[in-house]
């Protein structure tokens, strides 16, 4: 499937893409507790905040079935989330823990998890027509957060746009031409927070911009 025939909704049970079926299958050998199946968007259904990151991780998402949940990056994210007025409580940590988000949903350029962490070029491709029906969705005067490049460039191939006129760099910020506007931030991964490429206060002020966007 490319990415301009979108799905009308995500599909739980979605197995388009070879490799992440049997890759999955085997991570379910291994870890038969965990999700390990395409990963649901997660929050309010008509938000003034869009967040896209890259795919769901081993031991975060691809375990506990909700993004960013149960992984290192999320640690920050809901923390974030919370102290800026999107969520209950500053923590996720499982399916059915009383956590819910205020005006933002939460959702992956790619819904399954990819060996390494690394989806390949038609494993987005496929995945983007999700993204597509989601963006389609969002109010007009909504924001859409990418974290990383692979998700602001998820977001732009999604929107038909050129990614050469709209270039990713932490906390630039784009209006779309159908009037939402699409913010860039540095991933919150392990790696970034550690050596310092983000810091808290470096993702905190996205998250200011993000509210004098939506005033």
């Amino acid at each position: 499937m490319s990415s301009n025939q979108a799905p009308a909704e995500f599909d739980p049970d979605c197995s388009q893409c070879p490799r992440l079926k049997g890759f999955l299958k085997q991570v379910r050998r291994d870890y038969p507790d965990y999700h390990a199946r395409p990963v649901a968007p997660f929050g309010s259904k008509r938000p003034r905040l869009l967040i896209v990151g890259l795919a769901p991780g081993m031991h975060g998402a691809n375990a506990t079935g909700r993004p960013f949940t149960g992984d290192f990056a999320g640690i920050l994210l809901y923390k974030t989330l919370y102290e800026f007025g999107y969520s209950n409580r500053p923590d996720s940590i499982a399916l059915g823990d009383g956590f819910k988000l205020k005006q933002c949903r939460i959702t992956n350029a790619v819904k399954c998890l990819p060996p390494e962490n690394k989806p390949t070029t038609d494993e987005m491709n496929t995945c983007n027509g999700y993204l597509r029906q989601e963006l389609a969705s969002l109010p007009r005067n909504s924001v859409i957060l990418a974290l990383g490049g692979i998700a602001h460039k998820a977001v732009l191939k999604a929107q038909d746009l050129k990614q050469s006129q709209y270039k990713f760099g932490h906390a630039a910020h784009y209006q779309l031409p159908d009037g939402r506007w699409l913010v860039d931030s540095y991933h919150c991964s392990r790696y970034n927070t550690q050596t310092g490429r983000l810091t808290e206060k470096m993702f905190h002020d996205v998250f200011r911009l993000i509210g004098k966007l939506t005033d």
